[in-house]
């Protein structure tokens, strides 16, 4: 029987890595860990998720500063921004999380480190600087790297991706972004709240494409207003430099010439690819595409013993579902349990102010697979503390399917985030709508708008006419009180969505 140095090797110290690692050393593993960069925590504490929630926030609060007549306060108008104090902020915070990633946290655990670009050289074994490490079980998570185009000139100009947005030693007078999806949302609005003059170049007919269109068209109503330049159905032809400014030849779709629009920086936000380069998945036979590592349903490569977890595996690349791969690894590998993954249920946010955040099923994907179902919605112009707080932009979508199950829930509003948490747990435990429609929320909060679409659901079938009969039969009820108009006399108690949708 072959003996191997450690139970469990893992490549790649993100968010999947970690978690892998620190589950596995836990639970009795010998667990070795490698890392391309000096530091630990992947793309989303250094690059991602961290810094630009937190320059998300920075620019959230400079906005509220200029805000003040909406609120009935003084109108101020506030100096210009020190990006280096926000690049300094956002240090901060990188480094109070990072404390948690530390290779002396890890070591705590049981868990050796090494740093350096290791290659397979067998099934069981990688090379790292001149030395060989074997494991039983290998674990591939070494993330994504933003994709960049192949657009004539790119390459000879500079340009930004997430790795250097965050710090930057000034806050550029004027900014283009090529593309438009999360990411570029969210930066597009945190640097125009900050006084860039930000241009956004979409190739397709909307902004984040995987949404609902008329979700990301009230949030780009959004942006908009707040003076983002977004450009729609614009396939960029060239790009280069002069002057000191960055050129980007554009041509609008019905448009009669290109043209050619120029800013001080230019950032591409096209999508990610997978980091397999360099990993010698080719000398042990595991199969990977444009996308990333080909898995089965346990997160298996090609190779049974070695699997793929994050953003490699260029399935959801979230920060969350990276943490349940590595779950699902660790299950499979340490307990043999042989588990499988489940996507169905994986949330996501967009963290743009209103957020949009979604879990399950949206129509674009409920129309793809043929799935047939109905829609409810609340607005937040219709919930209290939203009004309160001046935050009565976006609605919540709940779409049913026909066994009156919820397929998804959609969330643009204010703290869409930490509203989506309540139906995580309600679609989780396979909870029914009327539990929800039942509970108390202490009012007033943003979180009744949830008991209110459930009850949009519900009130048909409490308040209908065949119920009233019934009451009205058996326990002599007398009927309204009060009549405004003979034509609403036998309308509904409860108003819904004027056209569910099948």
């Amino acid at each position: 029987m072959a003996t191997y140095e450690y139970d469990m090797g893992i490549i790649g110290g993100g968010a999947a890595g970690l978690t892998a690692a620190a589950g596995a050393a836990q639970l009795g593993a010998k667990v070795l860990l490698v890392e391309k960069e000096r530091e630990l925590g992947g793309d989303c504490l250094h690059y991602g998720c961290v810094p630009s929630k937190t320059l998300i926030k920075c620019a959230k609060v400079y906005h509220l500063m200029k805000s003040g007549k909406r609120f009935g306060l003084p109108s101020l108008d506030p100096p210009p921004v020190d990006f280096k104090q926000i690049v300094t902020r956002i240090q901060e915070v990188v480094g109070a999380i990072e404390r948690h990633d530390s290779e002396e946290r890890f070591c705590s655990l049981g868990v050796k480190v090494e740093h350096g670009s290791p290659s397979f050289v067998d099934r069981h074994t990688i090379e790292l600087d001149g030395r060989s490490y074997t494991a039983k079980y290998w674990v591939v998570a070494t993330g994504s790297s933003p994709s960049i185009p192949p657009i004539p000139g790119l390459k000879n100009v500079s340009f930004l991706t997430n790795r250097e947005i965050f710090y930057l030693d000034r806050l550029p007078g004027s900014m283009i972004i090529l593309g438009a999806g999360p990411i570029a949302a969210e930066i597009a609005q945190a640097f125009c709240r900050l006084g860039t003059k930000v241009t956004v170049i979409q190739r397709s007919a909307q902004i984040l494409s995987k949404e609902d269109k008329d979700m990301a068209d009230e949030l780009m109503n959004v942006l908009t207003s707040e003076g983002v330049n977004i450009l729609l159905n614009t396939s960029v032809m060239e790009v280069r430099e002069e002057n000191g400014l960055t050129q980007v030849k554009v041509q609008e779709k019905g448009g009669e010439r290109p043209r050619t629009l120029s800013a001080e920086a230019l950032l591409v936000a096209m999508g990610r690819k997978s980091n397999i380069e360099g990993l010698g998945l080719e000398n042990i036979g595991i199969e990977y595409d444009g996308k990333g590592l080909k898995l089965d349903q346990k997160l298996r490569t090609t190779q049974k013993h070695i699997y793929g977890a994050g953003d490699v595996t260029g399935s959801h690349q979230f920060t969350h579902a990276a943490g349940y791969e590595a779950s699902i690894v660790v299950s499979n590998t340490i307990f043999r349990l042989r588990r499988k993954v489940n996507y169905s249920l994986v949330p996501w946010c967009t963290y743009t102010d209103p957020e949009l955040a979604c879990i399950g099923m949206n129509e674009k994907m409920a129309q793809s697979a043929g799935i047939p179902y109905k829609i409810y919605i609340e607005r937040f112009k219709d919930n209290d503390r939203a009004l309160a707080e001046g935050e009565s932009v976006g609605k919540i979508k709940m779409l049913i399917d026909h066994s009156n199950k919820p397929l998804g829930i959609q969330i643009l509003g204010p703290h869409a985030g930490e509203l989506l948490g309540e139906w995580v747990a309600i679609l989780n435990s396979n909870l029914k709508l009327s539990k929800l429609a039942s509970t108390v929320h202490p009012y007033p909060t943003l979180g009744e708008i949830n008991k209110r679409v459930a009850g949009t659901y519900i009130s048909p079938k409490i308040f209908s006419n065949t119920i009233r009969k019934g009451l009205k039969f058996f326990f002599h009820l007398k009927g309204r009180a009060c009549e405004t108009d003979p034509a609403e006399k036998n309308s509904p108690a409860v108003i819904l969505p004027k056209k569910p949708y099948n």
